[in-house]
């Protein structure tokens, strides 16, 4: 066993332990039960913490996956699909710590701030150039600092909020954080037809309680200070039901990625989201991009669409089920996943169970296509996954 893996198991042997000492007292009994997370609560309620206003958290996933390949890493492992892109090998994810000041809105001036600090296997796909990806180079464990930023409102109209520093992306409806997804997978849209994060300043106001606007000038993708001249517009729109039941969410980035050549990179996002019912909730995601080639950053020339679909509905607060289905289409190779341009289908079967409210299990059944043989090193067509990681929220 190596020293990951020892790690990880360490962790989760931890949380099972916290989780069976909740008969020794009625007061930890009632705290594990009840509490979204495991200790921070007890921080954050602290006098200190609510006169300032600062929020501390903690979240750690681990998952396995395994597939249809022969189970070998060297390769083809679960490419293209990344994050879980290791097979049967236990992949210590992600162990996020954060610490924000939420910004009050209302009729006075407020400051505010996050940070977020990353290890684990996910951490190499989310540094940006120029940043955290000259920390260290740990292979398949790393470190990463997707965020840190300064929030400033000010009681203009109806309030205007201004990000200024690192943040993650507006663009999308997958996120990188564990807790926020419900699978454990990600959709090709995700991986290659998105970026992660931005370096820059967003402003947002909202208009009125159905629209909300926000726009403002980003460092390009996944960038700190490498091509630190090509600046691009990131920003959109929003609408909101009168019930909250539907929203519909587009944002638009459009900018040079190299700052010594025209090399514009020019996609937007379309998320529409629908509650049929307080337990079926529903998700149509459309992306679309174009870009013309630069040598010097890597950049081909070429389109790139996709359409995203999710269904989730919550059995009970404890037990959820999700299907969603994609369309990714690369065939130009703009993007280089696996380094061949195909058309990809998947659709992904998954389960959020909820033992505890600090502790969630999403076990998934994927199933991938595509028009070319991208899989099992690039000698298949198509592959099968299963997968299931366990997120821990301190």
């Amino acid at each position: 066993m190596n020293k990951k893996q020892s790690f990880t198991r360490t962790l989760l042997s931890t949380a099972i332990l916290l989780a069976s000492s909740q008969v020794s007292a009625n007061d930890a009994a009632d705290h594990f039960l009840t509490s979204d997370t495991l200790f921070t609560n007890f921080i954050n309620d602290t006098s200190f913490m609510q006169d300032t206003g600062f929020e501390v958290g903690m979240w750690a996933s681990a998952g396995i996956t395994g597939n249809t390949n022969g189970g070998s890493n060297n390769p083809p492992g679960n490419a293209p699909v990344l994050f879980n892109d290791r097979v049967n090998e236990v992949l210590f994810n992600q162990l996020n710590f954060y610490v924000e000041r939420a910004v009050t809105k209302g009729d006075k001036w407020d400051v505010g701030m996050r940070m977020d600090f990353m290890y684990g296997s996910d951490a190499r796909f989310t540094q940006a150039s120029g940043w955290d990806d000259d920390w260290v180079d740990g292979h398949y464990y790393n470190i990463a600092m997707p965020q840190l930023y300064m929030e400033v409102y000010a009681p203009l109209g109806n309030g205007v909020t201004a990000k200024l520093g690192h943040f993650y992306t507006t663009i999308g409806y997958e996120v990188v954080p564990s807790p926020d997804n419900f699978f454990y997978s990600h959709a090709y849209t995700m991986l290659y037809a998105e970026p992660f994060t931005h370096t820059g300043v967003m402003l947002s106001y909202d208009i009125d309680d159905n629209w909300s606007i926000n726009g403002g000038a980003v460092e390009g993708w996944d960038n700190m200070t490498e091509n630190a001249g090509a600046w691009s517009f990131l920003g959109g729109a929003s609408w909101t039901s009168n019930d909250q039941s539907s929203s519909v969410t587009v944002q638009l980035i459009s900018g040079n990625i190299s700052d010594t050549g025209s090399s514009n990179r020019t996609m937007y996002s379309i998320v529409a989201t629908h509650d049929f019912s307080d337990k079926f909730h529903y998700v149509f995601q459309h992306d679309f991009g174009t870009q013309n080639r630069d040598d010097s950053v890597g950049q081909g020339d070429g389109n790139w669409f996709g359409i995203n679909q999710y269904f989730t509905y919550d059995i009970n607060d404890q037990l959820g089920l999700g299907l969603r289905a994609e369309w990714f289409n690369d065939k130009g190779g703009a993007q280089r996943v696996n380094a061949v341009g195909a058309n990809y289908l998947a659709a992904s079967f998954g389960v959020n169970y909820t033992p505890l409210p600090w502790l969630k299990f999403r076990p998934e059944l994927r199933l991938d296509w595509a028009d070319e043989k991208v899989f099992n090193g690039n000698k298949g067509n198509d592959q099968v996954e299963f997968a299931m990681d366990m997120i821990i929220t301190f």
